[in-house]
């Protein structure tokens, strides 16, 4: 589990794919001190499993489904990606929650800049459209941002200046992709139709309780 608060931008040092997924490697800067094998790393928003450790280098297998279903099949040396450990039980929750299951790939229709902030126009499938609300929440690239507007085809997201310099959001241009995933909370609504007091026993599950 992630909040979407990104730690650090890492930089792709090697990804070698073959018939059962693709082995990815990842230097960082901060994140490795206290990182052990086997722990949850969101990569551009997908949770990974750290299989190395190299000093400061990462080393995470990735499933077929996972290079399907994400935008880390595009990856290659020297690109930089968002990171963040998954969070502590006793921490602060800065974003919201968000799993690393990656929902699909949109496309920046559009990018919108202003003195304050910078908006990002993000392609929305119909099959996710009832998980995207104005003022909700969504996970782009791992970073938890708040849904401004929704359209049918797309909704748009605004960022201040210290996400836009601190993720790698900054490097986008419009046509990129960028993972996306709804918000958890949206998803057991529309499954289940789950009253207030079952937000607890979701919470339970998830260790926030």
């Amino acid at each position: 589990m992630f909040t979407g608060i990104i730690e650090e931008i890492g930089v792709v040092k090697g990804i070698n794919k073959s018939s059962s997924g693709a082995v990815l490697k990842i230097k960082t800067e901060k994140i490795h001190v206290d990182v052990k094998l086997g722990d949850s790393i969101a990569v551009n928003g997908a949770c990974l499993s750290v299989t190395a450790v190299n000093i400061n280098i990462l080393s995470f297998d990735v499933i077929p489904e996972t290079l399907k279903r994400t935008t880390l099949t595009d990856l290659k040396a020297n690109d930089p990606v968002n990171l963040e450990r998954s969070v502590k039980a006793d921490a602060r929750i800065g974003g919201h929650f968000i799993t690393g299951h990656i929902d699909y790939k949109g496309r920046i229709d559009d990018i919108i800049k202003n003195q304050t902030s910078i908006g990002f126009n993000v392609s929305l499938p119909s099959e996710f459209s009832k998980f995207v609300v104005g003022k909700g929440s969504v996970a782009l690239d791992g970073a938890s941002l708040t849904i401004a507007t929704v359209s049918k085809d797309n909704f748009t997201v605004y960022l201040i200046p210290h996400t836009f310099r601190n993720t790698t959001f900054g490097m986008k241009k419009k046509g990129d992709f960028i993972n996306v995933e709804t918000d958890i909370i949206g998803k057991y609504v529309a499954k289940d139709k789950v009253k207030a007091s079952d937000f607890q026993d979701i919470l339970k599950e998830y260790g926030y309780m």
